[in-house]
């Protein structure tokens, strides 16, 4: 089974640059199935993630 832990001692870091991830960008994007948004290192600015709402009427 795996659990989830808070730990606010540790930083997490970009896994394309290396660097701390004090803070995360993102930009909201808007299209035929509705609202996402992409999450971004604000170092090297690699794609870290995109959220992923289904549906036509969702995050509108």
């Amino acid at each position: 089974m795996i659990t989830f832990e808070k730990n606010d001692a540790v930083m997490p870091i970009c896994q394309h640059c290396k660097k701390d991830l004090n803070n995360i960008w993102y930009r909201e994007m808007r299209g035929d199935l509705g609202k996402r948004c992409l999450y971004f290192c604000p170092h090297c600015r690699s794609i870290l993630g995109v959220s992923h709402r289904k549906g036509l009427t969702m995050g509108l």
